[in-house]
């Protein structure tokens, strides 16, 4: 895979979960499109290709989680399309056409879909291990097979046979690769899926607060203002880098109402407060948030004075792995050129205490860890969610065996 040396690289540079995912499921639907496909165990060669890639693209950025996401969502669209493929091919087969006319019929016929759902539930289990679906359909006796009339020979039969081989490739790989082009169109669509939202929740002469910079929040804001609702919108800096400067820009150039503060007084304005937008990093299985650092100071102020805590959200940065997961990591340190001007602390930084450490160490996490708790909703592109139901949501879109991408390879099974 030439192309991947060229691409790669740039997830060093790519900021931001929306942009990051986007790139990720092109870069996969692009390794899916070119991948060489056996006649046999097609569903596990493209899973290979797909794990040697992510676990790639995860290596480079590890901090952002919707790259592991977008892998692990990938490969359930490749289980998933694989099994519709299998129940399809199974139920053409028509088993109960072989009763030969018995008295039994009926009773042979549910006997004979009972066998086919076991069939297709045991392909699906493994699909990663031989046998494979397609040797288990090759093996099907001749009279469940596809009729051909005896006139044409072993050469038609054959062709037949390796034209139908090839016939079933295109078709995963199409359905496949559809499947991935929607991903992408949810990606692209995440914004004003969730901003379609906001009549419901923003209500007339309402005091929002929110923290950072978030496009989907922005987005959000301003349907509700389009809607022709009237509310003012606390802004929380969020230092060190103060990304709530560049929303409170954005906000006052669409015209809605913005005060700016500093991330110590969201304290002594909660109390004002109607509700808490923000928004995520990722969304863990049990509900809990990595959001901006600072956001579990707002979260523990606003169940201290009874105010909503709302997250937004888009489904791509839902992610099936718990807090505690070996995979994930949690935060990300800083420079400390955010916090200091080290022309004027370099004195403090010196090495002058004599046992080799400077005299002042300076931590700058970028991230905070919101657990449950504190959240009263989630609203993703799909609607809104409470934290308990989050990993009900989670599950719909991952596969069991792809929660762990590193490591596994099908074909070591």
């Amino acid at each position: 895979m030439q192309y991947l040396s060229l691409i790669y690289p740039h997830f060093f540079f790519i900021e931001g979960s929306h942009a990051t995912a986007r790139q990720a499921a092109e870069l996969l639907r692009s390794v899916i499109s070119q991948q060489r496909v056996p006649y046999t165990n097609q569903a596990g060669a493209l899973i290979d290709a797909v794990r040697a890639v992510g676990e790639q693209l995860i290596a480079a950025n590890p901090v952002e989680l919707a790259v592991g996401n977008i892998v692990r969502r990938v490969l359930h669209i490749i289980r998933e399309e694989n099994l519709s493929l299998a129940t399809a091919a199974i139920a053409g087969l028509n088993l109960s056409a072989a009763s030969d006319g018995d008295d039994d019929d009926d009773g042979e016929r549910d006997e004979h879909t009972v066998l086919s759902a076991a069939a297709v539930a045991a392909a699906a289990r493994s699909t990663l291990r031989p046998p494979s679906l397609q040797t288990l359909l090759e093996d099907m006796p001749e009279s469940a097979t596809i009729p051909h009339t005896t006139s044409s020979g072993g050469d038609s039969e054959g062709k037949s046979k390796s034209a139908d081989k090839s016939s079933r490739t295109r078709r995963l790989k199409h359905d496949i690769i559809e499947a991935v082009n929607e991903l992408i169109q949810d990606i692209t669509t995440c914004h004003e899926q969730i901003a379609e939202q906001a009549i419901e929740h923003i209500h007339q002469n309402e005091v929002i607060l929110t923290l950072g910079s978030s496009k989907t929040v922005l987005e959000f804001l301003y349907a509700a203002k389009e809607k022709r609702r009237s509310f003012r919108v606390f802004v929380a800096e969020g230092a060190p880098r103060y990304q709530g400067h560049l929303l409170a820009k954005e906000l006052v150039a669409r015209g809605l109402q913005t005060t700016l503060i500093t991330d110590s007084a969201v304290f002594a304005i909660i109390s004002r407060v109607n509700m808490v937008i923000v928004g995520a990093h990722a969304v863990m299985a049990n509900g809990g948030v990595i959001a901006p650092v600072g956001l579990n100071m707002v979260a523990l102020a606003a169940q201290k004075h009874a105010v909503p805590f709302v997250v937004l959200a888009g489904s791509h940065k839902l992610c099936p792995l718990y807090p505690h997961n070996p995979e994930v990591l949690l935060n990300e340190l800083r420079s400390p050129s955010e916090l200091l001007d080290f022309g004027e602390f370099s004195d403090c930084l010196d090495f002058g205490s004599g046992t080799g450490s400077p005299l002042l160490h300076v931590v700058n996490p970028a991230f905070d860890y919101v657990p449950p708790k504190l959240v009263s909703l989630f609203i993703t592109d799909t609607g809104g969610h409470n934290p308990s139901y989050m990993y009900r949501l989670i599950a719909d879109y991952y596969s069991a065996d792809d929660l762990v991408v590193r490591g596994r390879i099908a074909s070591g099974n």
